[in-house]
């Protein structure tokens, strides 16, 4: 490379590191950094610091050495390469932790180092860590979901009226108003927000059994005063207090349902956008041109062909909404572990489940930009429903005709007079003007007015008006866990901070 002033391309990066170069969705978004693995590390080490003020709030753990592992529960403190690496002797990263974490605790105290890891096992911590991690991209993704739909209120409300042509398997079908199908995109943001909403309150439960879910280490550690009754509430209270998830009524190292639901909840949101995406890139085709992707310098350009701005905003989210199901379905089929911990099955959900966080939270935060910047051409959109002579609207004309003819002769003749509209390449009101059947009953203006495609939008401007309110009429409140989901299945929600 010659020298000279300008950024540099040959900056070298370490050989492990995964930079988001094949993942640009969620490239440089707080959802990546959230998940990442110094993220990960030191939600592990939150995991430790919680579990040990709880068992000192339970009096089974000294305060001042519960102090002194929280200090130090830092993750720049820790190198996680090194972690990486010593989990391939583990099978997780763990064990490795612990033994660092209890180093540097008793570089300071070494009677505190006694108390790291207490009782506790490894998927404890794992898999309270996983939904800390969980918990604070939810609370990004969230954030973001909510900025689309407010977005998409403004564009369901700017156009409410604003007709357009309705197409079904690709093809003109009847009118529609883009506020309709904003406020469409809208519901479908909010249900996903609603339902990621209620998992952060309620569906991510702490991790408490011990090694094989009896949780027989913490009571042993706990000492003979104090019954295995008051450890299971006492301590998972607590625990669940310090971290903000909830506590289960079971361990779940073998129930694996607050991952699988997290993961259908993340499939549900990416393909929620993914809608918006897909029906962005249609209507932004060069010969539809109904709506446009906010105009950025160099954003789209193509390597090859100098006149293009290509969709990028809508091709990222697209391409998270087709990865992230097939992630969940991963995270689904770990439900049939075995045992009371699995070889295997636990150790595959760990990377499907980040990439199930992070390309939901990239897809999130790139429609915020979309649907913020989202340009609509009215103009192109009364061009279009020309495109048919009328025939967009012949529906209605079908309606006004089945009293005088008879509902099949009226769709027969119909069809008819489209296909022969389109032969002969002109408008539908003047070939049914010709129709011996049609004389004195409509005339060509009759006709003409009746296929005016602003005139036949039905309840459009009424459904927008019902989805842009709040509470919707009619609406439902918030909806109820069901019987033995992980929201379910927890004692007092406690809300994160």
């Amino acid at each position: 490379m010659t020298s000279g002033a300008g950024p540099s391309w040959t900056k070298a990066l370490p050989a492990h590191l995964d930079a988001g170069l094949l993942s640009p969705v969620r490239a440089g978004t707080p959802a990546e950094a959230a998940v990442g693995d110094a993220a990960w590390l030191q939600a592990m080490l939150d995991a430790e610091a919680a579990l040990v003020r709880a068992q000192a709030r339970c009096g089974t753990v000294p305060v001042q050495a519960a102090e002194v592992i929280t200090a130090a529960a830092r993750a720049e403190l820790l190198d996680v390469r090194e972690f990486a690496l010593a989990a391939r002797e583990t099978a997780n990263p763990v064990v490795g932790l612990v033994k660092a974490l209890t180093a540097v605790v008793a570089e300071h105290d070494p009677r505190a180092a006694e108390y790291v890891h207490r009782g506790s096992t490894s998927q404890d911590v794992f898999d309270t860590a996983a939904m800390l991690v969980a918990a604070r991209t939810l609370r990004l993704i969230v954030a973001d979901l909510r900025e689309v739909a407010a977005s998409l209120a403004g564009l369901a409300a700017a156009h409410r009226d604003t007709v357009m042509a309705g197409r079904t398997l690709g093809l003109h079908a009847v009118p529609t108003t883009f506020g309709l199908k904003a406020a469409g995109w809208r519901s479908l943001v909010l249900d996903a927000a609603e339902r990621l909403e209620r998992l952060g309150h309620g569906g991510l439960p702490v991790a408490l059994g011990g090694a094989a879910g009896t949780l027989a280490g913490y009571v042993e550690y706990a000492g003979d005063d104090t019954g295995p009754a008051v450890v299971l509430d006492e301590l998972g209270a607590a625990f669940a207090a310090e971290t903000g998830l909830t506590a289960p009524v079971l361990p779940w190292h073998a129930l694996r349902t607050p991952v699988a639901d997290l993961a259908a909840a993340l499939a549900h949101t990416t393909g929620a956008l993914g809608k918006v995406a897909a029906d962005v890139l249609v209507l932004a085709r060069t010969e539809v041109a109904e709506v446009a992707e906010p105009a950025v310098a160099g954003r789209g350009a193509s390597s090859a062909m100098p006149h293009k701005r290509n969709p990028v905003l809508a091709t990222l989210i697209r391409s998270a909404a087709l990865q992230v199901p097939a992630q969940a379905s991963v995270l689904s089929q770990c439900l049939t572990a075995e045992d009371e911990r699995s070889a295997g099955v636990w150790h595959a959900e760990w990377q499907p489940l980040r990439e199930c966080l992070r390309l939901t939270g990239g897809a999130a935060h790139t429609a915020v930009e979309l649907a913020r910047g989202l340009v609509v051409h009215p103009d192109r959109m009364r061009a279009n429903l020309g495109a048919t002579g009328g025939q967009l609207v012949s529906e209605r004309v079908g309606a006004i005709l089945a009293p005088h003819l008879g509902k099949a002769a009226a769709k027969e003749l119909l069809t008819e007079a489209s296909l022969l509209a389109s032969a002969s390449d002109r408008p539908l009101a003047d070939v049914l003007a010709e129709l011996p059947p049609l004389d004195g009953v409509l005339s060509r203006d009759e006709a003409a007015a009746l296929l005016d495609p602003a005139g036949y939008t039905g309840a459009a401007g009424a459904l927008v008006d019902r989805a842009l309110a709040d509470p919707p009429p009619g609406g439902q409140g918030p909806v109820a866990p069901r019987p033995g989901s992980a929201s379910s299945a927890v004692a007092a929600p406690h809300r994160a901070s």
